[in-house]
């Protein structure tokens, strides 16, 4: 006596849609058997119908025998595809019911350490060093100048006395201009002294008597 018996295996969806359709191939094969048989004892009976009463009946009888053996078969065939179309629907089911729990499962395994006021601080810890970053930003584009504190009113007041410097320079060498007069003899180039050379008061007196005697 055996104590333990080995299980078996269970059937899958697969092996038992594999296994019908091997069912299936077979009635159909036995089906047209079957149909070939009912046509030629249709076809002696027809031969016979005149000729040999007894033959002829007997040719019918054999055909309505098989008439009935297909109408089995096809009830056969009706009721094994409707049972792979049954197979195939509940494997569907179970291949999509099985998705969904594995995603739900993951969504679990990845939403388990998360909370919404984790992820509250984690934005609110993104939107603070982001912040800092910009002030960060901001202070280093800023220019950096001087520690002297220049007033930008003394600068103007300085830049309007450098233009009324200007101004007034201009108009001073326009009264000193020339003004063209009759021409006068040309006076004797006088020899100037050189540079770095003084000349005192009386030396410019002198020079100034020689040009008015050779003026006159």
């Amino acid at each position: 006596m055996r104590l333990f018996t080995k299980a078996k295996p269970k059937t899958t969806a697969r092996d038992a849609i594999l296994q019908l359709r091997e069912t299936l191939e077979l009635l159909e094969k036995r089906e047209k058997y079957l149909q070939s048989r009912m046509d030629k004892e249709v076809q002696v009976a027809k031969l016979n119908a005149s000729k040999n009463k007894r033959v002829a009946l007997m040719a019918l009888k054999r055909s309505k025998k098989y008439e009935g053996e297909l109408d089995k078969i096809g009830g056969m065939r009706t009721t094994i595809e409707n049972q792979m179309g049954t197979i195939e629907d509940a494997s569907f089911n179970y291949e999509t019911i099985h998705a969904l729990q594995t995603g739900a499962q993951a969504l679990k395994t990845i939403h388990g350490d998360m909370n919404i006021e984790k992820v509250d601080n984690i934005v609110d810890e993104i939107r603070e060093q982001s912040d800092i970053a910009n002030e960060i930003s901001t202070a280093i584009s800023q220019p950096i100048t001087g520690a002297v504190d220049i007033d930008d009113e003394e600068l103007m007041d300085e830049l309007r006395a450098m233009e009324q410097e200007e101004l007034d320079s201009k108009l001073l060498g326009v009264e000193k201009a020339p003004i063209n007069k009759a021409k006068e003899p040309i006076a004797a180039q006088v020899p100037r002294p050189m540079a770095g050379t003084e000349i005192d008061e009386d030396e410019e007196r002198e020079l100034e008597m020689l040009k008015a005697s050779m003026a006159m």
